[in-house]
């Protein structure tokens, strides 16, 4: 049995599927889960300048949205609040810092397969696999359309 474990979400159908895997590697212990949610910056998908005062004002309420929502959502509110961490970066990085920042002993994703090179497994999963000194336990999220 795991003593710590990430849960990463991203509000998608899989993430009760994600909760409900950690819950199950806790024994049903929502005090040894941590909830992760990673919000993208908003410059990644923008290439001017020009926009740039506005793009903290845009992430720091992206950041707001994502928080709220989080603890919003099904069975956060038995997690402690100091065990819910809503991060902006790179998906992949931010929750591999925040597992080696909590000493996690395991991560739990979901997998998403949008592309036939990563049918297995979603992007930010792949990368998991490949960078992570923890355990990985990724969730099947079905079939992808």
């Amino acid at each position: 049995m795991y003593k710590k474990v990430l849960a990463a979400v991203d509000f998608s159908e899989t993430s009760r599927k994600v909760l409900d895997a950690a819950l199950r590697l806790t024994n049903d212990n929502p005090a040894r889960i941590h909830l992760i949610h990673v919000v993208q910056p908003v410059t990644e998908g923008y290439a001017l300048k020009v926009y740039k005062e506005n793009f903290q004002a845009l992430e720091d309420d992206a950041v707001e949205q994502a928080a709220a929502q989080l603890k919003e959502f099904e069975t956060s509110d038995k997690i402690p609040a100091d065990q819910i961490h809503t991060v902006v970066g790179d998906r992949a990085g931010e929750i591999r810092r925040t597992c080696e920042d909590i000493e996690a002993d395991v991560i739990v994703i979901g997998s998403h397969g949008y592309s036939r090179e990563r049918r297995m497994l979603g992007t930010t999963a792949n990368k998991l696999l490949h960078g992570s000194k923890s355990d990985i336990l990724t969730v099947h999220a079905g079939d992808a359309t």
